[in-house]
């Protein structure tokens, strides 16, 4: 009997219909691994890609040095004073000797004090150039960022974040109004759209919360404030000399990128004799990422081969019972002129139906995980509001993507589960002797 007959597959419904729990608790261990294959690469790709997303906006074409406080500063006693990170001599002997180098974009940071009438709150003051802004994806939500002009003159002036123009000043315009930190008055000129903040990448890259950040032009960072800062923490305070808090070269080729950041090395290994700065390469790590994501994904793949692993199991168990309770049947058969390739074709035929309707109902399940893992995310937050605000942001904000090659694998998995798990009841149901076959009760 040919494999594509008409009669035989009619025939191999009709035997699974006789027993409908029994299919459908089959099916359903099939259900179950294939919409895992399916969730599990969506899960996998949409946590991949937010993460490349992440490296992406720190710029393929950039170079970052970073000033980093060695270890050894840190057993310091409290009256000493810790003097490290790049300095602005290293920053004019970069940008003097190596070409590729089109723009450097210079950042120094401190944790500081904000006063406005009666509200005082930490903040995260940022002294930086007019380029920042464009840099770091912020939007101007009223008023302007810094010019040139402001940079050189060292003006006054800040520009707010928006979470901060909206606690100080919430019913007003921000612009023109004064706030103080450390009894420096600045003017501010702009405020920010919303930004949210980015996650760790790495352990190079810490994560960058934007919500309380004022920037002012670096020029008059360096006259008001200076290089000094005094660091208090539990109970201690100590004393930190950094010229720079972070240099972000923009390379004029990507090509060049990772010639450059070799470059950038070798002329700070030069100048420094201690480890107090560390060298990212976006698209170093942009790689990384992918290649991770290759893992990730066969990681998560081997996961929903283990269900469907369990699900083939569960078909071959059932068909060994079938065959149990078809004996006499089949004896039937082949004391009427059935062959055993006839026998093996009618079982296997029985077990491709369960594992092709296993498959298609997983498929359908799994193109629902981007909606059910919105709904769930969405009640979660509703429901626990603190518990998912202490998740990382990548876990609150990742979607999960389907990946389109992972449907037709799918099913051809589940074919291919149907088949091997079933092939041995089948072979045992057609190896029966007749005569013995018809005896059975």
């Amino acid at each position: 009997m040919n494999f594509f007959s008409g009669i035989i597959w009619r025939l191999g419904i009709k035997s699974l219909a006789l027993h409908p729990m029994r299919s459908l608790l089959t099916i359903l261990g099939i259900f179950i691994g294939i919409a895992s294959v399916v969730w599990l690469l969506a899960i996998g790709e949409g946590i991949s890609l937010q993460i490349q997303k992440q490296i992406e906006a720190l710029g393929t074409n950039n170079v970052i040095v970073r000033s980093e406080k060695p270890i050894e500063e840190n057993s310091l006693d409290t009256s000493s004073m810790a003097i490290y990170g790049i300095t602005r001599d290293d920053y004019a002997a970069l940008m003097k000797t190596i070409p590729t180098i089109t723009a450097g974009l210079r950042i120094r940071d401190v944790e500081r004090e904000l006063h406005y009438k009666d509200k005082d709150l930490a903040i995260h003051l940022v002294g930086c150039t007019s380029e920042y802004a464009e840099v770091m994806k912020l939007s101007i939500a009223e008023g302007r960022f810094f010019i040139e002009q402001d940079i050189r003159s060292a003006n006054n002036y800040c520009v707010l974040s928006y979470e901060l123009s909206k606690y100080l000043f919430p019913l007003e315009s921000a612009l023109g109004k004064q706030i103080r930190v450390r009894d420096i008055p600045y003017e501010v000129i702009g405020t920010l759209q919303k930004r949210e903040s980015t996650s760790a990448i790495g352990s190079s890259m810490a994560a960058q919360d934007f919500s309380d950040d004022v920037y002012i032009p670096i020029e008059t960072f360096w006259r008001r404030i200076g290089d000094w800062t005094m660091i208090r923490s539990a109970g201690e305070r100590r004393n930190e000399i950094v010229q720079i808090s972070q240099i972000t070269f923009q390379i004029d080729q990507i090509d060049n990128v990772i010639n450059t950041a070799d470059a950038i090395k070798g002329i700070m290994q030069t100048r420094h004799a201690k480890d107090d700065y560390v060298i990212i390469t976006p698209l170093e790590l942009l790689e990384q990422a992918k290649t991770t994501r290759l893992m990730f994904m066969m990681f998560m793949g081997l996961i929903a081969a283990i269900s469907l692993m369990v699900g083939g199991i569960g078909i071959m168990n059932i068909m060994l019972a079938t065959v149990t309770e078809r004996t006499r049947e089949i004896g039937i058969r082949r004391a009427l002129g059935a062959k055993k390739r006839d026998i093996i074709v009618q079982f296997l035929v029985e077990t491709v139906v369960l594992s092709a309707v296993g498959g298609l109902t997983g498929i359908l399940g799994g193109l629902l995980c981007p909606t059910i893992v919105t709904i769930i995310r969405d009640f979660a937050i509703q429901s626990f509001p603190n518990l998912i605000l202490d998740l990382p942001q990548t876990v609150r904000e990742t979607s999960p993507i389907i990946v389109p090659a992972s449907i037709p694998l799918a099913f051809t998995i589940s074919i291919a589960v149907g088949i091997s798990f079933g092939i041995y009841p089948a072979i045992r149901a057609a190896s029966l002797d007749p005569i013995e076959a018809l005896r059975h009760e």
